[in-house]
């Protein structure tokens, strides 16, 4: 049975799609109506058939079990005509990454007060036993009141084929969700189409480091999120460190930096920019016409017969008697002619004092006067007046005869003998020196040498086999280009994991090997434990020990995220088209040194497409007995 969907069908009998939003990895996202409720809803369709259709209906399911008015529900799940689609509540409002991509990163307490709301609805949802499994920017939807609302609780996680998240993920998505709102990069574990965070050294920077203005509280709660492995080593030197164990710790903190919370919707409403916002036209008023008064319709008709009758019924009209001062004679107004009798042209009635007086403006029978004439302009002389005593002087004094330069013969070419050129007494001589010209000569001596030192930076880069700028021309490539693509690359499942150790005993605590691949940061592998550094040299007993990852198909490597217990340590990849058996000799695809986090990302200009991957440590975090290595998640992302 046909699994297509299109704009128009009817799923369930009472769910018409309406428009297609997105459409990846095998599944629809749509807008569509509730036809029994009259309301719209969010709907997501997979084929019934598709591996990710039981966890879809489970995680639905489970979300379901939370209520709280900052999480959109989860309404129905069902699955028929080879279809399986989970319906949701709809939510209308701007998500986290366009907010912060449009209108920059927000204030200290406008983010402070959307995280402590996220993390309160968590705090709720972690309660009753379920977790978020994928909280990024864009699963964050704020609406033009300032409300919260989450998306995809469970269902997103489930959507894009990863295993239930756990209370700690959910925690470092939120600790990713202050990042976001401060600086507008994502640091977050869970996917965003917001760009990464900057690194330096292979650990993220605090946001202090990379916005301005980032209150210190702030900072030391982000920090907290970022090493949790070093607790324990904070409290023993008694450095200050907020509570994030909990959603509700966390939501306590946050709040406790806000304050008054009073109108914090409303300012964090006013931080939306107006992206596709309708604005009403307000036009001017104008005034009611006023009501038609048929008493003032004194306009000469033609009667016709039925008029005429009818006026010579009505009652005669008295007439107002004058005063008695203004009753003189006077000459009887000029009878008005009847409409057919006026010649077609305009004409306005103008109405006196008096209701009975009425005029008319006519046209006016004589033509008007015609304007003044132009007052000519007085003469000016082609030639300015001589001056008094008829004699000009030159404008250039004449130089005396003992300040003359002295030169050789053939200094003035053309020398009369009076020691100036020709025309220096004439009345008409002119003066050749124009206002401006020095500067306007020094402007473009220095101009010529700015570019004289252009050329030569050109030229010394391009003999150096640079380019122009003296950039390297085989990168194609930014850092952050690079950081970007890494970080919006599919992750790689089915990777299998053994230990590797072709310098020493052959196994490294093999039993919990599959622990750096299963999905939780709460499990972990670890090295053995060496009373000496590893090196080529003594006393270490061995160059390095390390990891095996089979992907299962020859895949093209965009990074290799691997998260570990605090410690400095050296980590290098190398990827093998075969099963590898004896140590990594050359230079690695990749190489990072750090504590906790490590970014093995290949470049950009030597693409790695291989099946078989070899993480190998060349130096392990120092502990109390020596030292050892301990992993906890390796995550491999590519095509």
């Amino acid at each position: 049975m046909a699994t297509s969907t299109r704009s128009g069908d009817v799923l369930a009998g009472r769910y018409r799609l309406i428009d297609l939003l997105t459409e990846s990895g095998g599944g629809r996202f749509w807008r569509a109506h509730d036809n029994v409720l009259e309301r719209y809803v969010a709907l997501h369709v997979i084929a019934e058939d598709d591996e990710r259709a039981a966890g879809l209906v489970e995680a639905a399911r489970t979300s379901a079990q939370v209520l709280d008015p900052r999480i959109l529900r989860v309404l129905d799940a069902e699955k028929e005509d080879g279809r399986c689609f989970v319906v949701n509540e709809w939510g209308t409002g701007i998500s986290l990454d366009i907010l912060v991509t449009h209108a920059g990163p927000l204030d200290p307490r406008r983010a402070a007060w959307l995280v402590a709301d996220v993390a309160g609805a968590l705090a709720k949802a972690h309660a009753a036993g379920v977790t978020h499994g994928r909280l990024n920017p864009e699963n964050v939807l704020i609406d033009r009141y300032g409300a919260v609302r989450i998306i995809g609780m469970c269902v997103d996680a489930a959507l894009h084929g990863l295993s239930p998240g756990d209370v700690r993920s959910d925690l470092e998505d939120l600790g990713g969700l202050l990042y976001c709102a401060l600086t507008g990069t994502w640091p977050g574990p869970s996917g965003s189409i917001v760009p990464a965070a900057p690194r330096e050294n292979g650990a993220f920077l605090s946001p202090r480091q990379v916005t301005a203005g980032v209150p210190k509280p702030l900072d030391l709660l982000w920090r907290e999120f970022d090493c949790p492995g070093v607790h324990s080593r904070r409290l023993l030197r008694g450095g200050e460190h907020p509570d994030v164990g909990s959603a509700a710790a966390i939501a306590a903190e946050l709040l406790a930096f806000v304050g008054d919370t009073t109108g914090m919707p409303e300012e964090l409403a006013r931080a939306i920019p107006p992206i596709n916002e309708l604005r009403p036209v307000w036009l001017p008023a104008v005034a009611d016409p006023l009501p038609h008064d048929s008493s003032r319709d004194d306009l000469p008709v033609v009667p016709d017969d039925s008029v005429a009758a009818a006026a010579a019924e009505r009652p005669e009209r008295p007439v107002r008697p004058e005063p008695e001062e203004t009753k003189e004679p006077k000459e009887p107004d000029p009878p008005i002619p009847l409409v057919t009798e006026l010649p077609t042209e305009a004409g306005m009635p103008v109405f006196g004092d008096d209701d009975d007086d009425v005029a008319w403006l006519r046209t006016r029978t004589t033509p008007p006067p015609p304007p003044p004439p132009f007052e000519d302009l007085p003469e000016r002389p082609l030639f300015a007046p001589d001056p008094p005593g008829g004699v000009r002087r030159p404008r250039i004094p004449p130089v005396p005869s003992d300040q003359a330069p002295t030169a050789g013969p053939g200094y003035w070419p053309w020398d009369t003998g009076s020691g100036q050129p020709p025309g220096a007494d004439d009345d008409t001589a002119e003066d050749e020196r124009v206002p401006g010209r020095n500067w306007l000569r020094l402007a473009m001596a220095v101009g010529a040498a700015v570019l004289l030192l252009v050329a030569i930076a050109i030229a010394f880069n391009l003999g150096r086999g640079r380019t122009a700028l003296g950039g390297d021309p085989g990168s194609g490539d930014t850092p952050s280009q690079t950081t970007t693509r890494a970080a919006r690359a599919a992750v790689i499942n089915g990777v299998n994991v053994r230990d590797f150790d072709p310098l020493g005993g052959g196994t490294e605590n093999p039993d919990s090997v599959g622990n750096v691949v299963d999905g939780n940061p709460a499990t972990t592998w670890r090295t053995s434990t060496y009373d000496a550094q590893l090196g080529p040299v003594a006393p270490a007993l061995k160059s390095g020990v390390g990891l095996v990852l089979d992907l299962g198909a020859a895949h093209t490597i965009s990074s290799v995220d691997i998260r570990a217990v605090a410690g400095e340590s050296t980590v290098s990849l190398y990827a093998y088209d075969t099963a590898p058996s004896a140590a990594p000799t050359g230079d690695p695809s990749a190489r990072a040194s750090g504590s906790g986090r490590f970014d093995l990302t290949p470049a950009a200009t030597s693409p790695v497409k291989a099946r078989y991957l070899v993480l190998w440590w060349t130096a392990l975090p120092k502990v109390s007995d020596g030292y050892r290595a301990e992993i906890s998640e390796v995550v491999v992302r590519g095509e």
